[in-house]
């Protein structure tokens, strides 16, 4: 992200006025997305962009106003609490670029790189589910909520083309189940989702999880954050395995905690849309436009192929049973 760029968007900000030194320097290059870390004067905060062409191998493109649909997301959010999101300092619209609070890593480390080290939490992950169900919760059935995240075809783009369709056209053996997922994804209309409830976006702050990258928010099916986070604790277990046994108590509290607050609807058509999303991203997570990056070898994607396929033609439907099947499965591979 070039100074020449970030100026003229921090000055219409606010942010900073004309002749004031400023520095920049990129705190990742993510898939979807440039952030970086900006110093003007005395202040630090992030300025985020999205790219409208994302860094994969494979051809995948979302429109820029998605920054957007993340400043509204976080704004809902941090008026619920404001310890749940970084706060947003400013955003400009014209250039789909806006600015939020740092969260140092000595203070806010990465959920991803907690479980990483086997730092397996279950009151932790309680509490995300806590936080996740609230904010389903208070959205759920709310028109007014309903129109302003009306973001249907950036939805498409990042989640139901990249993760479902795209899967489905590379597995015609499960493609039928996934494609009538993806269908109903697609008109659901049930609360506002987050759309990317990903350990690596979520940070571990002194209050508990702190919510990153709601860039995929629309208003939609909740069942699909929860099932996000939950795939990739069962992914975890495939790449760690001396941590497995943390990672299903984590996968266990935050299930439980979400479960035990979702009353817009009857848990067993909650829990069976999730298991089903569960089983859909965790052959996304392999074969989707963006496959997570910790699991390489072809003995370990072969194991998450087959388990998911399973669980997709096994018309699993509670998510303790497929988290118990998938326990079972690692064992059997260990012996």
């Amino acid at each position: 992200m070039c100074l020449n760029a970030l100026e003229p968007a921090l000055i219409s900000m606010g942010l900073m006025t004309p002749g004031q030194s400023i520095a920049a320097d990129a705190l990742a290059e993510g898939v979807s997305c440039d952030v970086a870390l900006v110093t003007v004067g005395a202040r630090r905060f992030c300025v985020k962009r999205p790219l409208a062409k994302l860094r994969v191998a494979a051809e995948w493109r979302a429109p820029a106003e998605r920054s957007h649909a993340e400043v509204a997301w976080m704004k809902l959010v941090g008026g619920l609490d404001p310890d749940w999101v970084p706060m947003i300092l400013g955003e400009d619209r014209p250039r789909h670029l806006f600015a939020m609070e740092y969260l140092p890593p000595d203070t806010h480390p990465v959920w991803k790189d907690q479980l990483a080290a086997g730092h397996t939490d279950p009151a932790f992950a309680a509490q995300l589910g806590a936080r996740l169900v609230r904010i389903h919760g208070e959205t759920a059935g709310r028109e007014d909520i309903a129109r302003d995240f009306r973001n249907g075809p950036q939805f498409h783009a990042l989640r139901v083309d990249a993760y479902l369709l795209h899967v489905a056209a590379k597995h015609p053996d499960v493609a039928p189940v996934i494609r009538s997922m993806a269908k109903n994804l697609g008109v659901a209309h049930i609360a506002l989702m987050q759309g990317d409830v990903s350990p690596e976006n979520i940070l571990c702050g002194p209050d508990g999880p702190v919510f990153l990258d709601a860039e995929a928010a629309c208003y939609g099916d909740p069942a699909f954050d929860l099932a996000f986070c939950l795939a990739h604790l069962l992914l975890k277990a495939v790449w760690l395995p001396q941590y497995s046994d943390g990672y299903a108590v984590c996968y266990r509290a935050l299930k439980d905690a979400y479960l035990a607050s979702a009353a817009w609807e009857s848990h067993a058509g909650l829990e069976r849309r999730t298991a089903g999303f569960v089983a859909a991203l965790l052959l996304a997570h392999i074969d989707g436009k963006a496959p997570v990056g910790y699991i390489t070898a072809e003995t370990d994607k072969a194991f998450v192929r087959g388990n998911a396929k399973a669980f997709l033609t096994g018309s699993l439907s509670r998510l303790t049973e497929l988290q118990e099947r998938w326990t079972e499965a690692l064992s059997d591979r260990q012996m």
